[in-house]
Formats: C-alpha cells, sequence, structure tokens
C-alpha cells in the first residue's frame, strides 16, 4: 500500500489535538465515572462483536454518552474501544488514532450542542416531545462533523478534488446515523428513568440482531458479485476480442430498466443479465472464438449455440431469477428470425428483449480489432430503424431517453483484468459515516457501494442487418468479417 502522504499525516495530528483539547476541562468537570466505565466497556465490546461480521459501528452508544455525560467525558468513551481493536490494514497506529480523534471529536461535538440547547434536563425529565429538539440538533452536529473530517482526509490522503472530496458524503451518513440517535436516545432515557442503566443496554439487542442480518444479507451479495466476477473473467480469459463488453451491456441494461420502472430488485438482476448474456462462450471450442478465418456454416451453428450452453451453466444459480431467461434467449428476434428458438413478440421474455438492444448497442459503439465503433447518436438511429422488426420498440425508446438525460459513460476495463465500476448511485449502509477512504478508514465504517461485479468478456450481438453488412456482422456476406477479422463470435 502507498505511503500515507505528509500533508494527510500533518492533517491527522490536527485531528489527534483538537481530541486532546477537547479533553483538556476532564479534570475539573464533575464527571459520573462509573457511566464513562461502563460506557466506554460496553462501546469497546460493541466494537469486538461488529469485527466478527456481526454489526456496523455502535454510535447509539456513543450518542446515548453525549446525551448522558458533559462533552468532555462524552469524548472519551470511543477512545479505549478505538485504540485497542485491530485496524486489520496497515498503517494499523495510524488508522487507530484517526478514528480515535475522529470520534472524540463528533461525540465531543454532539454532546456540546445537545447540553447548549438543554438536552440534559429534558432526558431526565423525560421531557416529550421537547427532547427530541437539542437530541436531533447533537445527531446532525455528529454528522457534520464526521463528514466534514471525512472530506477532508479524503482530499489530502487519497487525493480526491477538493470539490469532489465532500461532494454527497453528509446526504448519504444522515440518515443511518439519525436512525442511530432515535436508538443513543432511546438508551438515555430509559438510563435516567427508574429501570436504570440495564435497561438502556437492552435498546442494543435489537441493534445487534438487525446489524447480524444486515450483514448476512451483504455477505450473500458479495457471494453473488464473485460468482459472476468469476463466471465473466473465465470468458474474458477465452475471448480477448471483446473485453469489457459484458460489463458494458450490463450498464445499459440497467439504464433500460430504470427508465421503464422497475424497482432496484429487477433492475439489479437485469445487470446481471447483461454481464453474463455471453457466458456460455465457455461451451464454445476456444478455436472458434478465436479463429483467423471465415467461419463455416457448421461452426456458425456451433456458436449460436452459446446461448443454450449459458443457460443450462446458470440455471443452478437461483438468484440470477429472470436473468437465465435473458441469457438463453437474448438473440431472439420480434420477428421470429433469430434463435435458438425463433420466438416472435412477446413469446421472448422481457428481460431479453432489454439485454438484445442493450447488447447490439454496445456491439455497434465498441472499438474491435475488426471493425471500427460507430458514434452514439448512428447506433441509437440504427436501433430506431430496427425497432419493431428485431427489437422492441419500448426498450428503444428507453435507452433513447435514458443516455439523452444521463449520456454513455461505459465502464473501462483495465489491462490487468480490475474492472473500473461505472457512476452509481450510492447506498449507506445503516450504522456507517460517509466515505473514509482507504488510506486511513476502518474496514467495517466503510459505506457498501454498488459496483461493476465484474470484468470484461462477452460476444457478438444480432447487429442491425445495416450495419452488420456494412461491418461484418450477420449481415455479411457468411463467414467473413470487414478487414478479413473473423465474423461475428455469438
Amino acid at each position: 500500500m502507498e505511503a500515507v502522504p505528509p500533508r494527510a499525516r500533518a492533517y491527522v495530528a490536527c485531528a489527534v489535538l483538537g481530541a486532546l483539547a477537547c479533553l483538556l476541562p476532564l479534570p475539573v468537570t464533575p464527571t459520573p465515572w462509573w457511566a464513562v466505565a461502563l460506557l466506554t466497556a460496553v462501546y469497546a465490546g460493541c466494537r469486538q462483536f461488529a469485527r466478527r461480521g456481526f454489526a456496523g459501528p455502535f454510535y447509539p452508544v456513543l450518542l446515548a454518552a453525549a446525551f448522558l455525560l458533559p462533552p468532555p467525558a462524552a469524548a472519551l468513551v470511543p477512545l479505549p474501544g478505538v485504540l485497542l481493536a485491530r485496524a486489520g490494514q496497515r498503517p494499523e497506529g495510524l488508522r487507530r488514532i484517526w478514528r480515535a480523534a475522529q470520534l472524540a471529536l463528533a461525540v465531543w461535538a454532539a454532546a456540546r450542542v445537545h447540553w447548549a440547547l438543554g438536552g440534559r434536563d429534558a432526558v431526565v425529565g423525560c421531557d416529550f416531545p421537547h427532547v427530541l429538539v437539542p437530541a436531533g440538533a447533537a445527531v446532525l452536529a455528529f454528522c457534520l462533523m464526521l463528514t466534514a473530517l471525512d472530506g477532508g482526509v479524503l482530499a489530502l490522503a487519497e487525493r480526491v478534488p477538493a470539490r469532489r472530496a465532500w461532494q454527497g458524503l453528509f446526504a448519504r451518513s444522515l440518515a443511518p446515523i439519525a436512525v442511530h440517535g432515535l436508538a443513543g436516545l432511546m438508551m438515555a432515557v430509559l438510563w435516567r428513568s427508574p429501570y436504570g442503566p440495564v435497561a438502556a443496554l437492552l435498546v442494543l439487542l435489537p441493534m445487534c440482531v438487525s446489524g447480524w442480518v444486515y450483514a448476512q444479507y451483504h455477505r450473500e451479495k458479495s457471494a453473488h458479485r464473485a460468482t459472476i466476477r468469476a463466471l465473466v473473467q473465465a470468458v474474458d480469459i477465452k475471448d480477448g476480442y471483446t473485453r469489457g463488453h459484458s460489463e458494458r451491456v450490463g450498464q445499459a441494461s440497467m439504464l433500460i430498466a430504470r427508465e421503464l420502472g422497475m424497482d432496484d430488485e429487477r433492475v439489479e438482476v437485469l445487470r446481471f443479465a447483461g454481464i453474463l448474456h455471453d457466458v456460455g462462450k465457455l461451451g464454445v471450442p476456444t478455436r472458434l472464438l478465436r479463429k483467423d478465418g471465415p467461419l463455416t456454416p457448421e461452426e456458425r451453428r456451433v456458436i449460436e449455440l452459446h446461448p443454450e450452453y449459458g443457460h443450462e451453466m446458470v440455471r443452478g444459480i437461483s438468484f440470477l431469477g429472470e436473468a437465465r431467461a435473458a441469457i438463453l434467449h437474448h438473440h431472439e428476434r420480434l420477428d421470429g428470425g433469430g434463435y435458438p428458438y425463433g420466438l416472435m413478440g412477446s413469446q421472448i421474455p422481457e428481460s431479453a428483449r432489454v439485454v438484445a438492444v442493450a447488447d447490439a448497442f454496445d456491439a455497434m459503439t465498441s472499438t474491435r480489432s475488426y471493425r471500427r465503433a460507430r458514434p452514439v447518436a448512428a447506433a441509437l438511429a440504427e436501433l430506431e430503424r430496427c425497432a419493431g422488426t428485431q427489437f422492441d420498440p419500448r426498450m428503444v425508446t428507453a435507452l433513447v431517453r435514458a443516455l439523452g438525460r444521463y449520456g454513455w459513460h461505459p465502464a473501462v476495463t483495465a489491462q490487468d483484468g480490475t474492472p473500473v465500476a461505472p457512476p452509481a448511485p450510492f447506498r449507506a449502509v445503516p450504522g456507517t459515516t460517509g466515505a473514509t477512504p482507504a488510506a486511513l478508514g476502518g474496514a467495517e465504517d466503510t459505506p457498501v457501494v454498488p459496483s461493476a461485479a465484474a470484468s470484461g468478456g462477452g460476444g457478438e450481438p444480432v447487429l442491425p442487418a445495416s450495419y452488420a453488412a456494412e461491418d461484418g456482422g450477420p449481415g455479411a456476406a457468411p463467414g467473413r468479417s470487414a478487414g478479413g477479422r473473423p465474423e461475428a463470435r455469438r
């Protein structure tokens, strides 16, 4: 890993000095030390619990400390748990120090705001709904401090441009931290009630259960992405002509699905369909995919079996859902002239009609060693010309509208096989802050960003007839492509 830049180290040093300044009044501040010790021990134990994959960071404990303790004492609560825990990545010492300083400053800011607005008296008196005002302001201060510090370290340690370092951090962090703030307020109110601290700590039980369920969900999603990545990388190794094609088809399929108003779960499935649409090429002899001369009719028929091969390969992967039908039927045509079964119109699954348009669009706009790329506008015009006969007009219209709104910024696969994810909506994980960078952040505090899932590989679609005839696709002379290169390895 790269060394942390000196300016980032200086930034961490400033944060540490700020945290120490927050703790300086502690000797002269009336402090319930037994409460400080209990909350400190609970937070340290929760961090160990979280590191085993059961939950995210336990902000409710820190926010309860901000609601219950004087600001200097509240700032002390996260320090032992962070400093004694393993960072897991180098440089461990700097990571621990940075995270401890960041949390100490955030908790101090929350406690300071809460006490300034009379929150302590409202909590002691269980004064609802007035207790919500100082608590809400404290949560806001906590979130602002975390995101301000995160943005600074992103700019200095990761060299993110200043105009982008803080972009979206606060908005992504506010909702999950607000939920944790409500749990922290519940802990504080129960702590001050006749039921005492034991009842307050029971609030953490449902948080632990929900955190465990959420962690299980993300582990399952990670396994899904790993499965897809392995399949597509295998295709990429076998057929290097079309590196990056599959992930771009996945991206275009996702744009079409969103434009059609499909729910997020279905959009994700269609992205998988686009990425895996050519996985059946693993069943095609490599010599055909890499053949330098024209294909014979028999060889073309072998290659045209790849949708069925792909369907057989993924039929046991339950999470793919309707993506399996898209893999089988993405070469069908509305007029019945496609393969493998010659389906017509509505007989073709909707998912397959989405992938067919995305596949043809990327094929026309991609530069290959044996064929030049067309501009996006020309490719869209060709899709519109063939809508109703070869492609579903709804899918073509959806793609045109989506590209008109967002443009086309395809994912690029690095030469070493590492995928570069396209821009995508960021979804924060409940219980996490913004985007602590790789140079300093903790893994359990980093939000999960939906990514491109896998790197390249993919075959050529059935292109629109006029384009194919011009550039050597299926409409050209049998078995021959432009420039003497092999024709589309479908």
